[in-house]
């Protein structure tokens, strides 16, 4: 099986490049022939909008390049991460075009969300789910705030949808979560090719076995889906210590808040982070979007870290409520104080959650058995490509 990767990265890291290249390693670490194909937004910069609007729509360079790539490396499976905005969905009919199989996997929610996040104004909004035209997302601007570029992200939907694409040529679609495949039916994408294939993290190689101390910890990016004002807001009630590991828009803010409980770490090595969550009480998870599915509560589930999350999304699926930690309503501050206290004041019921959430992590979350759950997907999209194009030729 010659398989090729292709991602459109970010101008700001995140968790999407992370799971493109853990599944790369993997792959690659059971002896696969993996070919690499990526974009960076960087390029943006040097080109014009009009060229950027057309390429988002459809990129004749990039069906090119991938037409040419596809065949000289004789790919049987192209997994698809990012294609927006360089690559374009041309990119699924160069793979067609050279005989691939082609498996998207769905990060984000753009596909039914100009936004990509069903968010607006901080409050969960569907308005463009299930739409062919995503009218909503223009008037609101839902792409980074502008009309122009959020009207460029909705021309390439709707294209797409009344051309077909998303329907026939893609021959499975990878969701991070039951929710995320409930909400893709809704938008209109087959049911049969959507498979659930959650996001997976390496444990932890902690050296020595620190005792747990009455301290929360938040590891993630500093903006305002992931419920930060949240945070803030909730631990000027709180006097249980918090470490901040992480950096983004709102690292200034946070400063500026100076809360006196909490301990701002900023960007830290993942071993780093690792000793952190083994000495934690807790991992606070307060995103106000529903999120895919974040990497962090599976690296604290093989942390043996309970979680605090938002009773929300994918969040809500993930973190079993009273099992491997404890829900709380997204946005309501008071509501995620009343749970750290709880926690601080049952440690027993919480390292009892911990436990669990590190058993959970070692029967759904490792690689290995992401591994055999992705092999699995590519022999059926072979095997759906295939058929399809034997009864075409028939």
């Amino acid at each position: 099986m010659n398989i090729a990767a292709i991602h459109n990265y970010y101008q700001i890291p995140g968790g999407e490049d992370s799971v493109y290249q853990n599944e790369i390693e993997a792959l690659k670490r059971r002896g696969h022939n993996v070919s690499i194909f990526t974009m960076h937004n960087d390029d943006i910069e040097s080109q014009s909008r009009l060229r950027v609007a057309k390429e988002t729509v459809w990129s004749r360079r990039s069906y090119q390049s991938l037409f040419e790539f596809f065949q000289r490396n004789r790919i049987d499976v192209a997994h698809f991460h990012n294609t927006f905005p360089l690559i374009s969905p041309s990119g699924y009919y160069a793979a067609k075009s050279a005989g691939a199989a082609v498996v998207q996997t769905l990060h984000n929610f753009r596909l039914v969300c100009p936004g990509g996040q069903f968010l607006r104004a901080g409050r969960i909004c569907e308005d463009c789910n299930g739409r062919t035209f995503p009218l909503p997302g223009i008037v609101h601007g839902c792409y980074r705030g502008e009309r122009g570029a959020t009207s460029v992200v909705a021309s390439m939907l709707a294209f797409h949808w009344l051309r077909g694409t998303w329907k026939n040529q893609v021959d499975c679609y990878v969701v991070l979560s039951e929710f995320a495949k409930s909400r893709f039916i809704v938008g209109g994408l087959p049911a049969d090719k959507i498979v659930v294939k959650p996001n997976f993290a390496d444990a932890p190689a902690i050296t020595t076995a620190a005792p747990r101390q009455k301290r929360a910890l938040f590891v993630g990016r500093l903006s305002k889906e992931k419920g930060i004002d949240t945070l803030l807001e909730a631990w000027n009630e709180l006097q249980t210590p918090l470490d901040v590991i992480g950096g983004g828009t709102l690292l200034e803010s946070v400063k500026r808040a100076n809360v006196p409980s909490i301990s701002i770490k900023g960007q830290m090595p993942p071993d780093k982070v690792a000793e952190a969550m083994s000495t934690a009480c807790f991992l606070v998870v307060p995103s106000i979007c529903y999120e895919g599915f974040p990497l962090v509560i599976a690296e604290a589930m093989a942390a043996g870290l309970p979680v605090i999350a938002s009773r929300l999304g994918a969040m809500a699926e993930i973190v079993q409520d009273g099992v491997t930690g404890l829900h709380f309503n997204a946005g309501d501050a008071g509501d995620l104080a009343s749970k750290v206290r709880w926690a601080i004041n049952n440690g027993d019921d919480m390292a009892r959650m911990g436990d669990n959430a590190r058993e959970i992590y070692h029967t759904h979350y490792t690689e290995s058995i992401n591994y055999e759950q992705l092999i699995s997907i590519y022999e059926k999209a072979i095997e759906r490509a295939s058929t399809k194009s034997n009864h075409s030729s028939g």
